[in-house]
């Protein structure tokens, strides 16, 4: 093994993902929707509804990270167009670090959560574990949705045009403010600007729970995606693939939140490229975009239309300045770049 040979920090790269999806996983007649590059939930056919299941970890988030974990599982349930109902906690704790105190911390974190979406914890597994240093969240979140309700990442359209609800990068704005709060302050960054900064979990929030069932009501929405790790950028690549489309990006209509630009700036960062949890991407019928833009307007929910989706020879791009170029992805990403 070469050092060429190592994975990077972050997601698979898409095509291994792919290759390892289409070789190692299977199917089954009541299986609607399985594992595919872009779609992040599985979908069981129960008879009179679907069943829709979720997996994610929270590796980043310490402090919260009960929080977290619910709070982005339940965003990919959500972004079917189904309800958040149950959820298991997987909890892994690092050795000589791990108090009760700091366990019940945690379970307290779920239990909140849980209680602010109307999910129920329903079980999951907690242990001290030989070689880690900070704790692991691993949540699976089980939700439900009418069979004609149901809506896919593979079911955006050419011609859709792309909304970017909320902006970014909404989570890495309240990590780096979070991580990077001493070296901030060296730099003269006041606390007034690092508390509000950190206080972005909830303000604008990671969670787009409210704002995808908004679009699920809406005539003409046909799939959204929430972009996380890889942020934005990568996030539209996973909905353009799992669509079999291409995409244009027109950059200067991206909401990018001034203390998050400032503090991607700051460290080097491409905004498009850092963890955007609290983003939504809705891809919906040209015909009832403007209609659904004011639906969120209406609410105070900020949404902006970015793009459109093309015909996949036309590949997944973005413009800028005047000029049309390739979109970058990031399989790593940049956050991981400052710690």
């Amino acid at each position: 093994m070469t050092p060429r040979d190592v994975l990077p920090t972050g997601k698979l790269p898409l095509e291994l993902l792919e290759q390892l999806l289409t070789t190692y996983t299977s199917t089954d007649e009541r299986l609607v929707a399985g594992p595919r590059v872009g779609e992040d939930v599985a979908v069981v056919d129960m008879g009179d509804r679907y069943m829709v299941i979720k997996t994610d970890p929270i590796t980043f988030a310490t402090d919260e990270i009960g929080w977290y974990a619910v709070h982005v599982n339940a965003n990919d349930i959500a972004t079917s167009g189904a309800t958040p109902r149950w959820m298991l906690a997987t909890i892994l704790l690092p050795e000589a670090a791990t108090t009760p105190a700091s366990v019940e911390a945690i379970f307290r974190q779920l239990h909140g959560a849980c209680g602010d979406l109307g999910v129920t914890l329903v079980g999951g597994h907690t242990e001290v574990t030989h070689g880690l240093n900070r704790p692991i969240v691993v949540g699976v979140m089980v939700g439900e949705v009418a069979r004609e309700r149901l809506l896919t990442t593979a079911g955006a359209r050419v011609g859709d045009r792309v909304l970017l609800v909320k902006g970014v990068p909404i989570e890495a704005t309240a990590i780096i403010a979070h991580e990077k709060g001493d070296d901030l302050r060296r730099r003269g960054y006041d606390e007034a600007f690092l508390e509000r900064a950190r206080g972005f979990l909830r303000d604008p929030g990671i969670s787009v729970v409210a704002a995808a069932r908004r679009a699920a009501d809406h005539p003409g929405a046909h799939a959204m995606h929430d972009p996380t790790e890889g942020g934005l950028a990568t996030g539209l690549h996973e909905l353009a693939l799992a669509a079999e489309a291409g995409l244009r990006l027109d950059v200067e209509r991206v909401p990018i939140l001034p203390e998050g630009r400032r503090l991607c700036a700051e460290y080097g960062l491409d905004p498009l490229g850092v963890i955007a949890s609290g983003a939504l991407i809705v891809a919906v019928d040209p015909a009832n975009a403007k209609a659904l833009i004011e639906a969120y307007r209406s609410d105070g929910v900020p949404c902006a239309d970015i793009g459109e989706l093309v015909p996949a020879d036309e590949g997944i791009t973005m413009v800028t300045g005047g000029e049309r170029r390739t979109l970058p992805r990031f399989d790593s990403d940049e956050i991981t770049r400052i710690f």
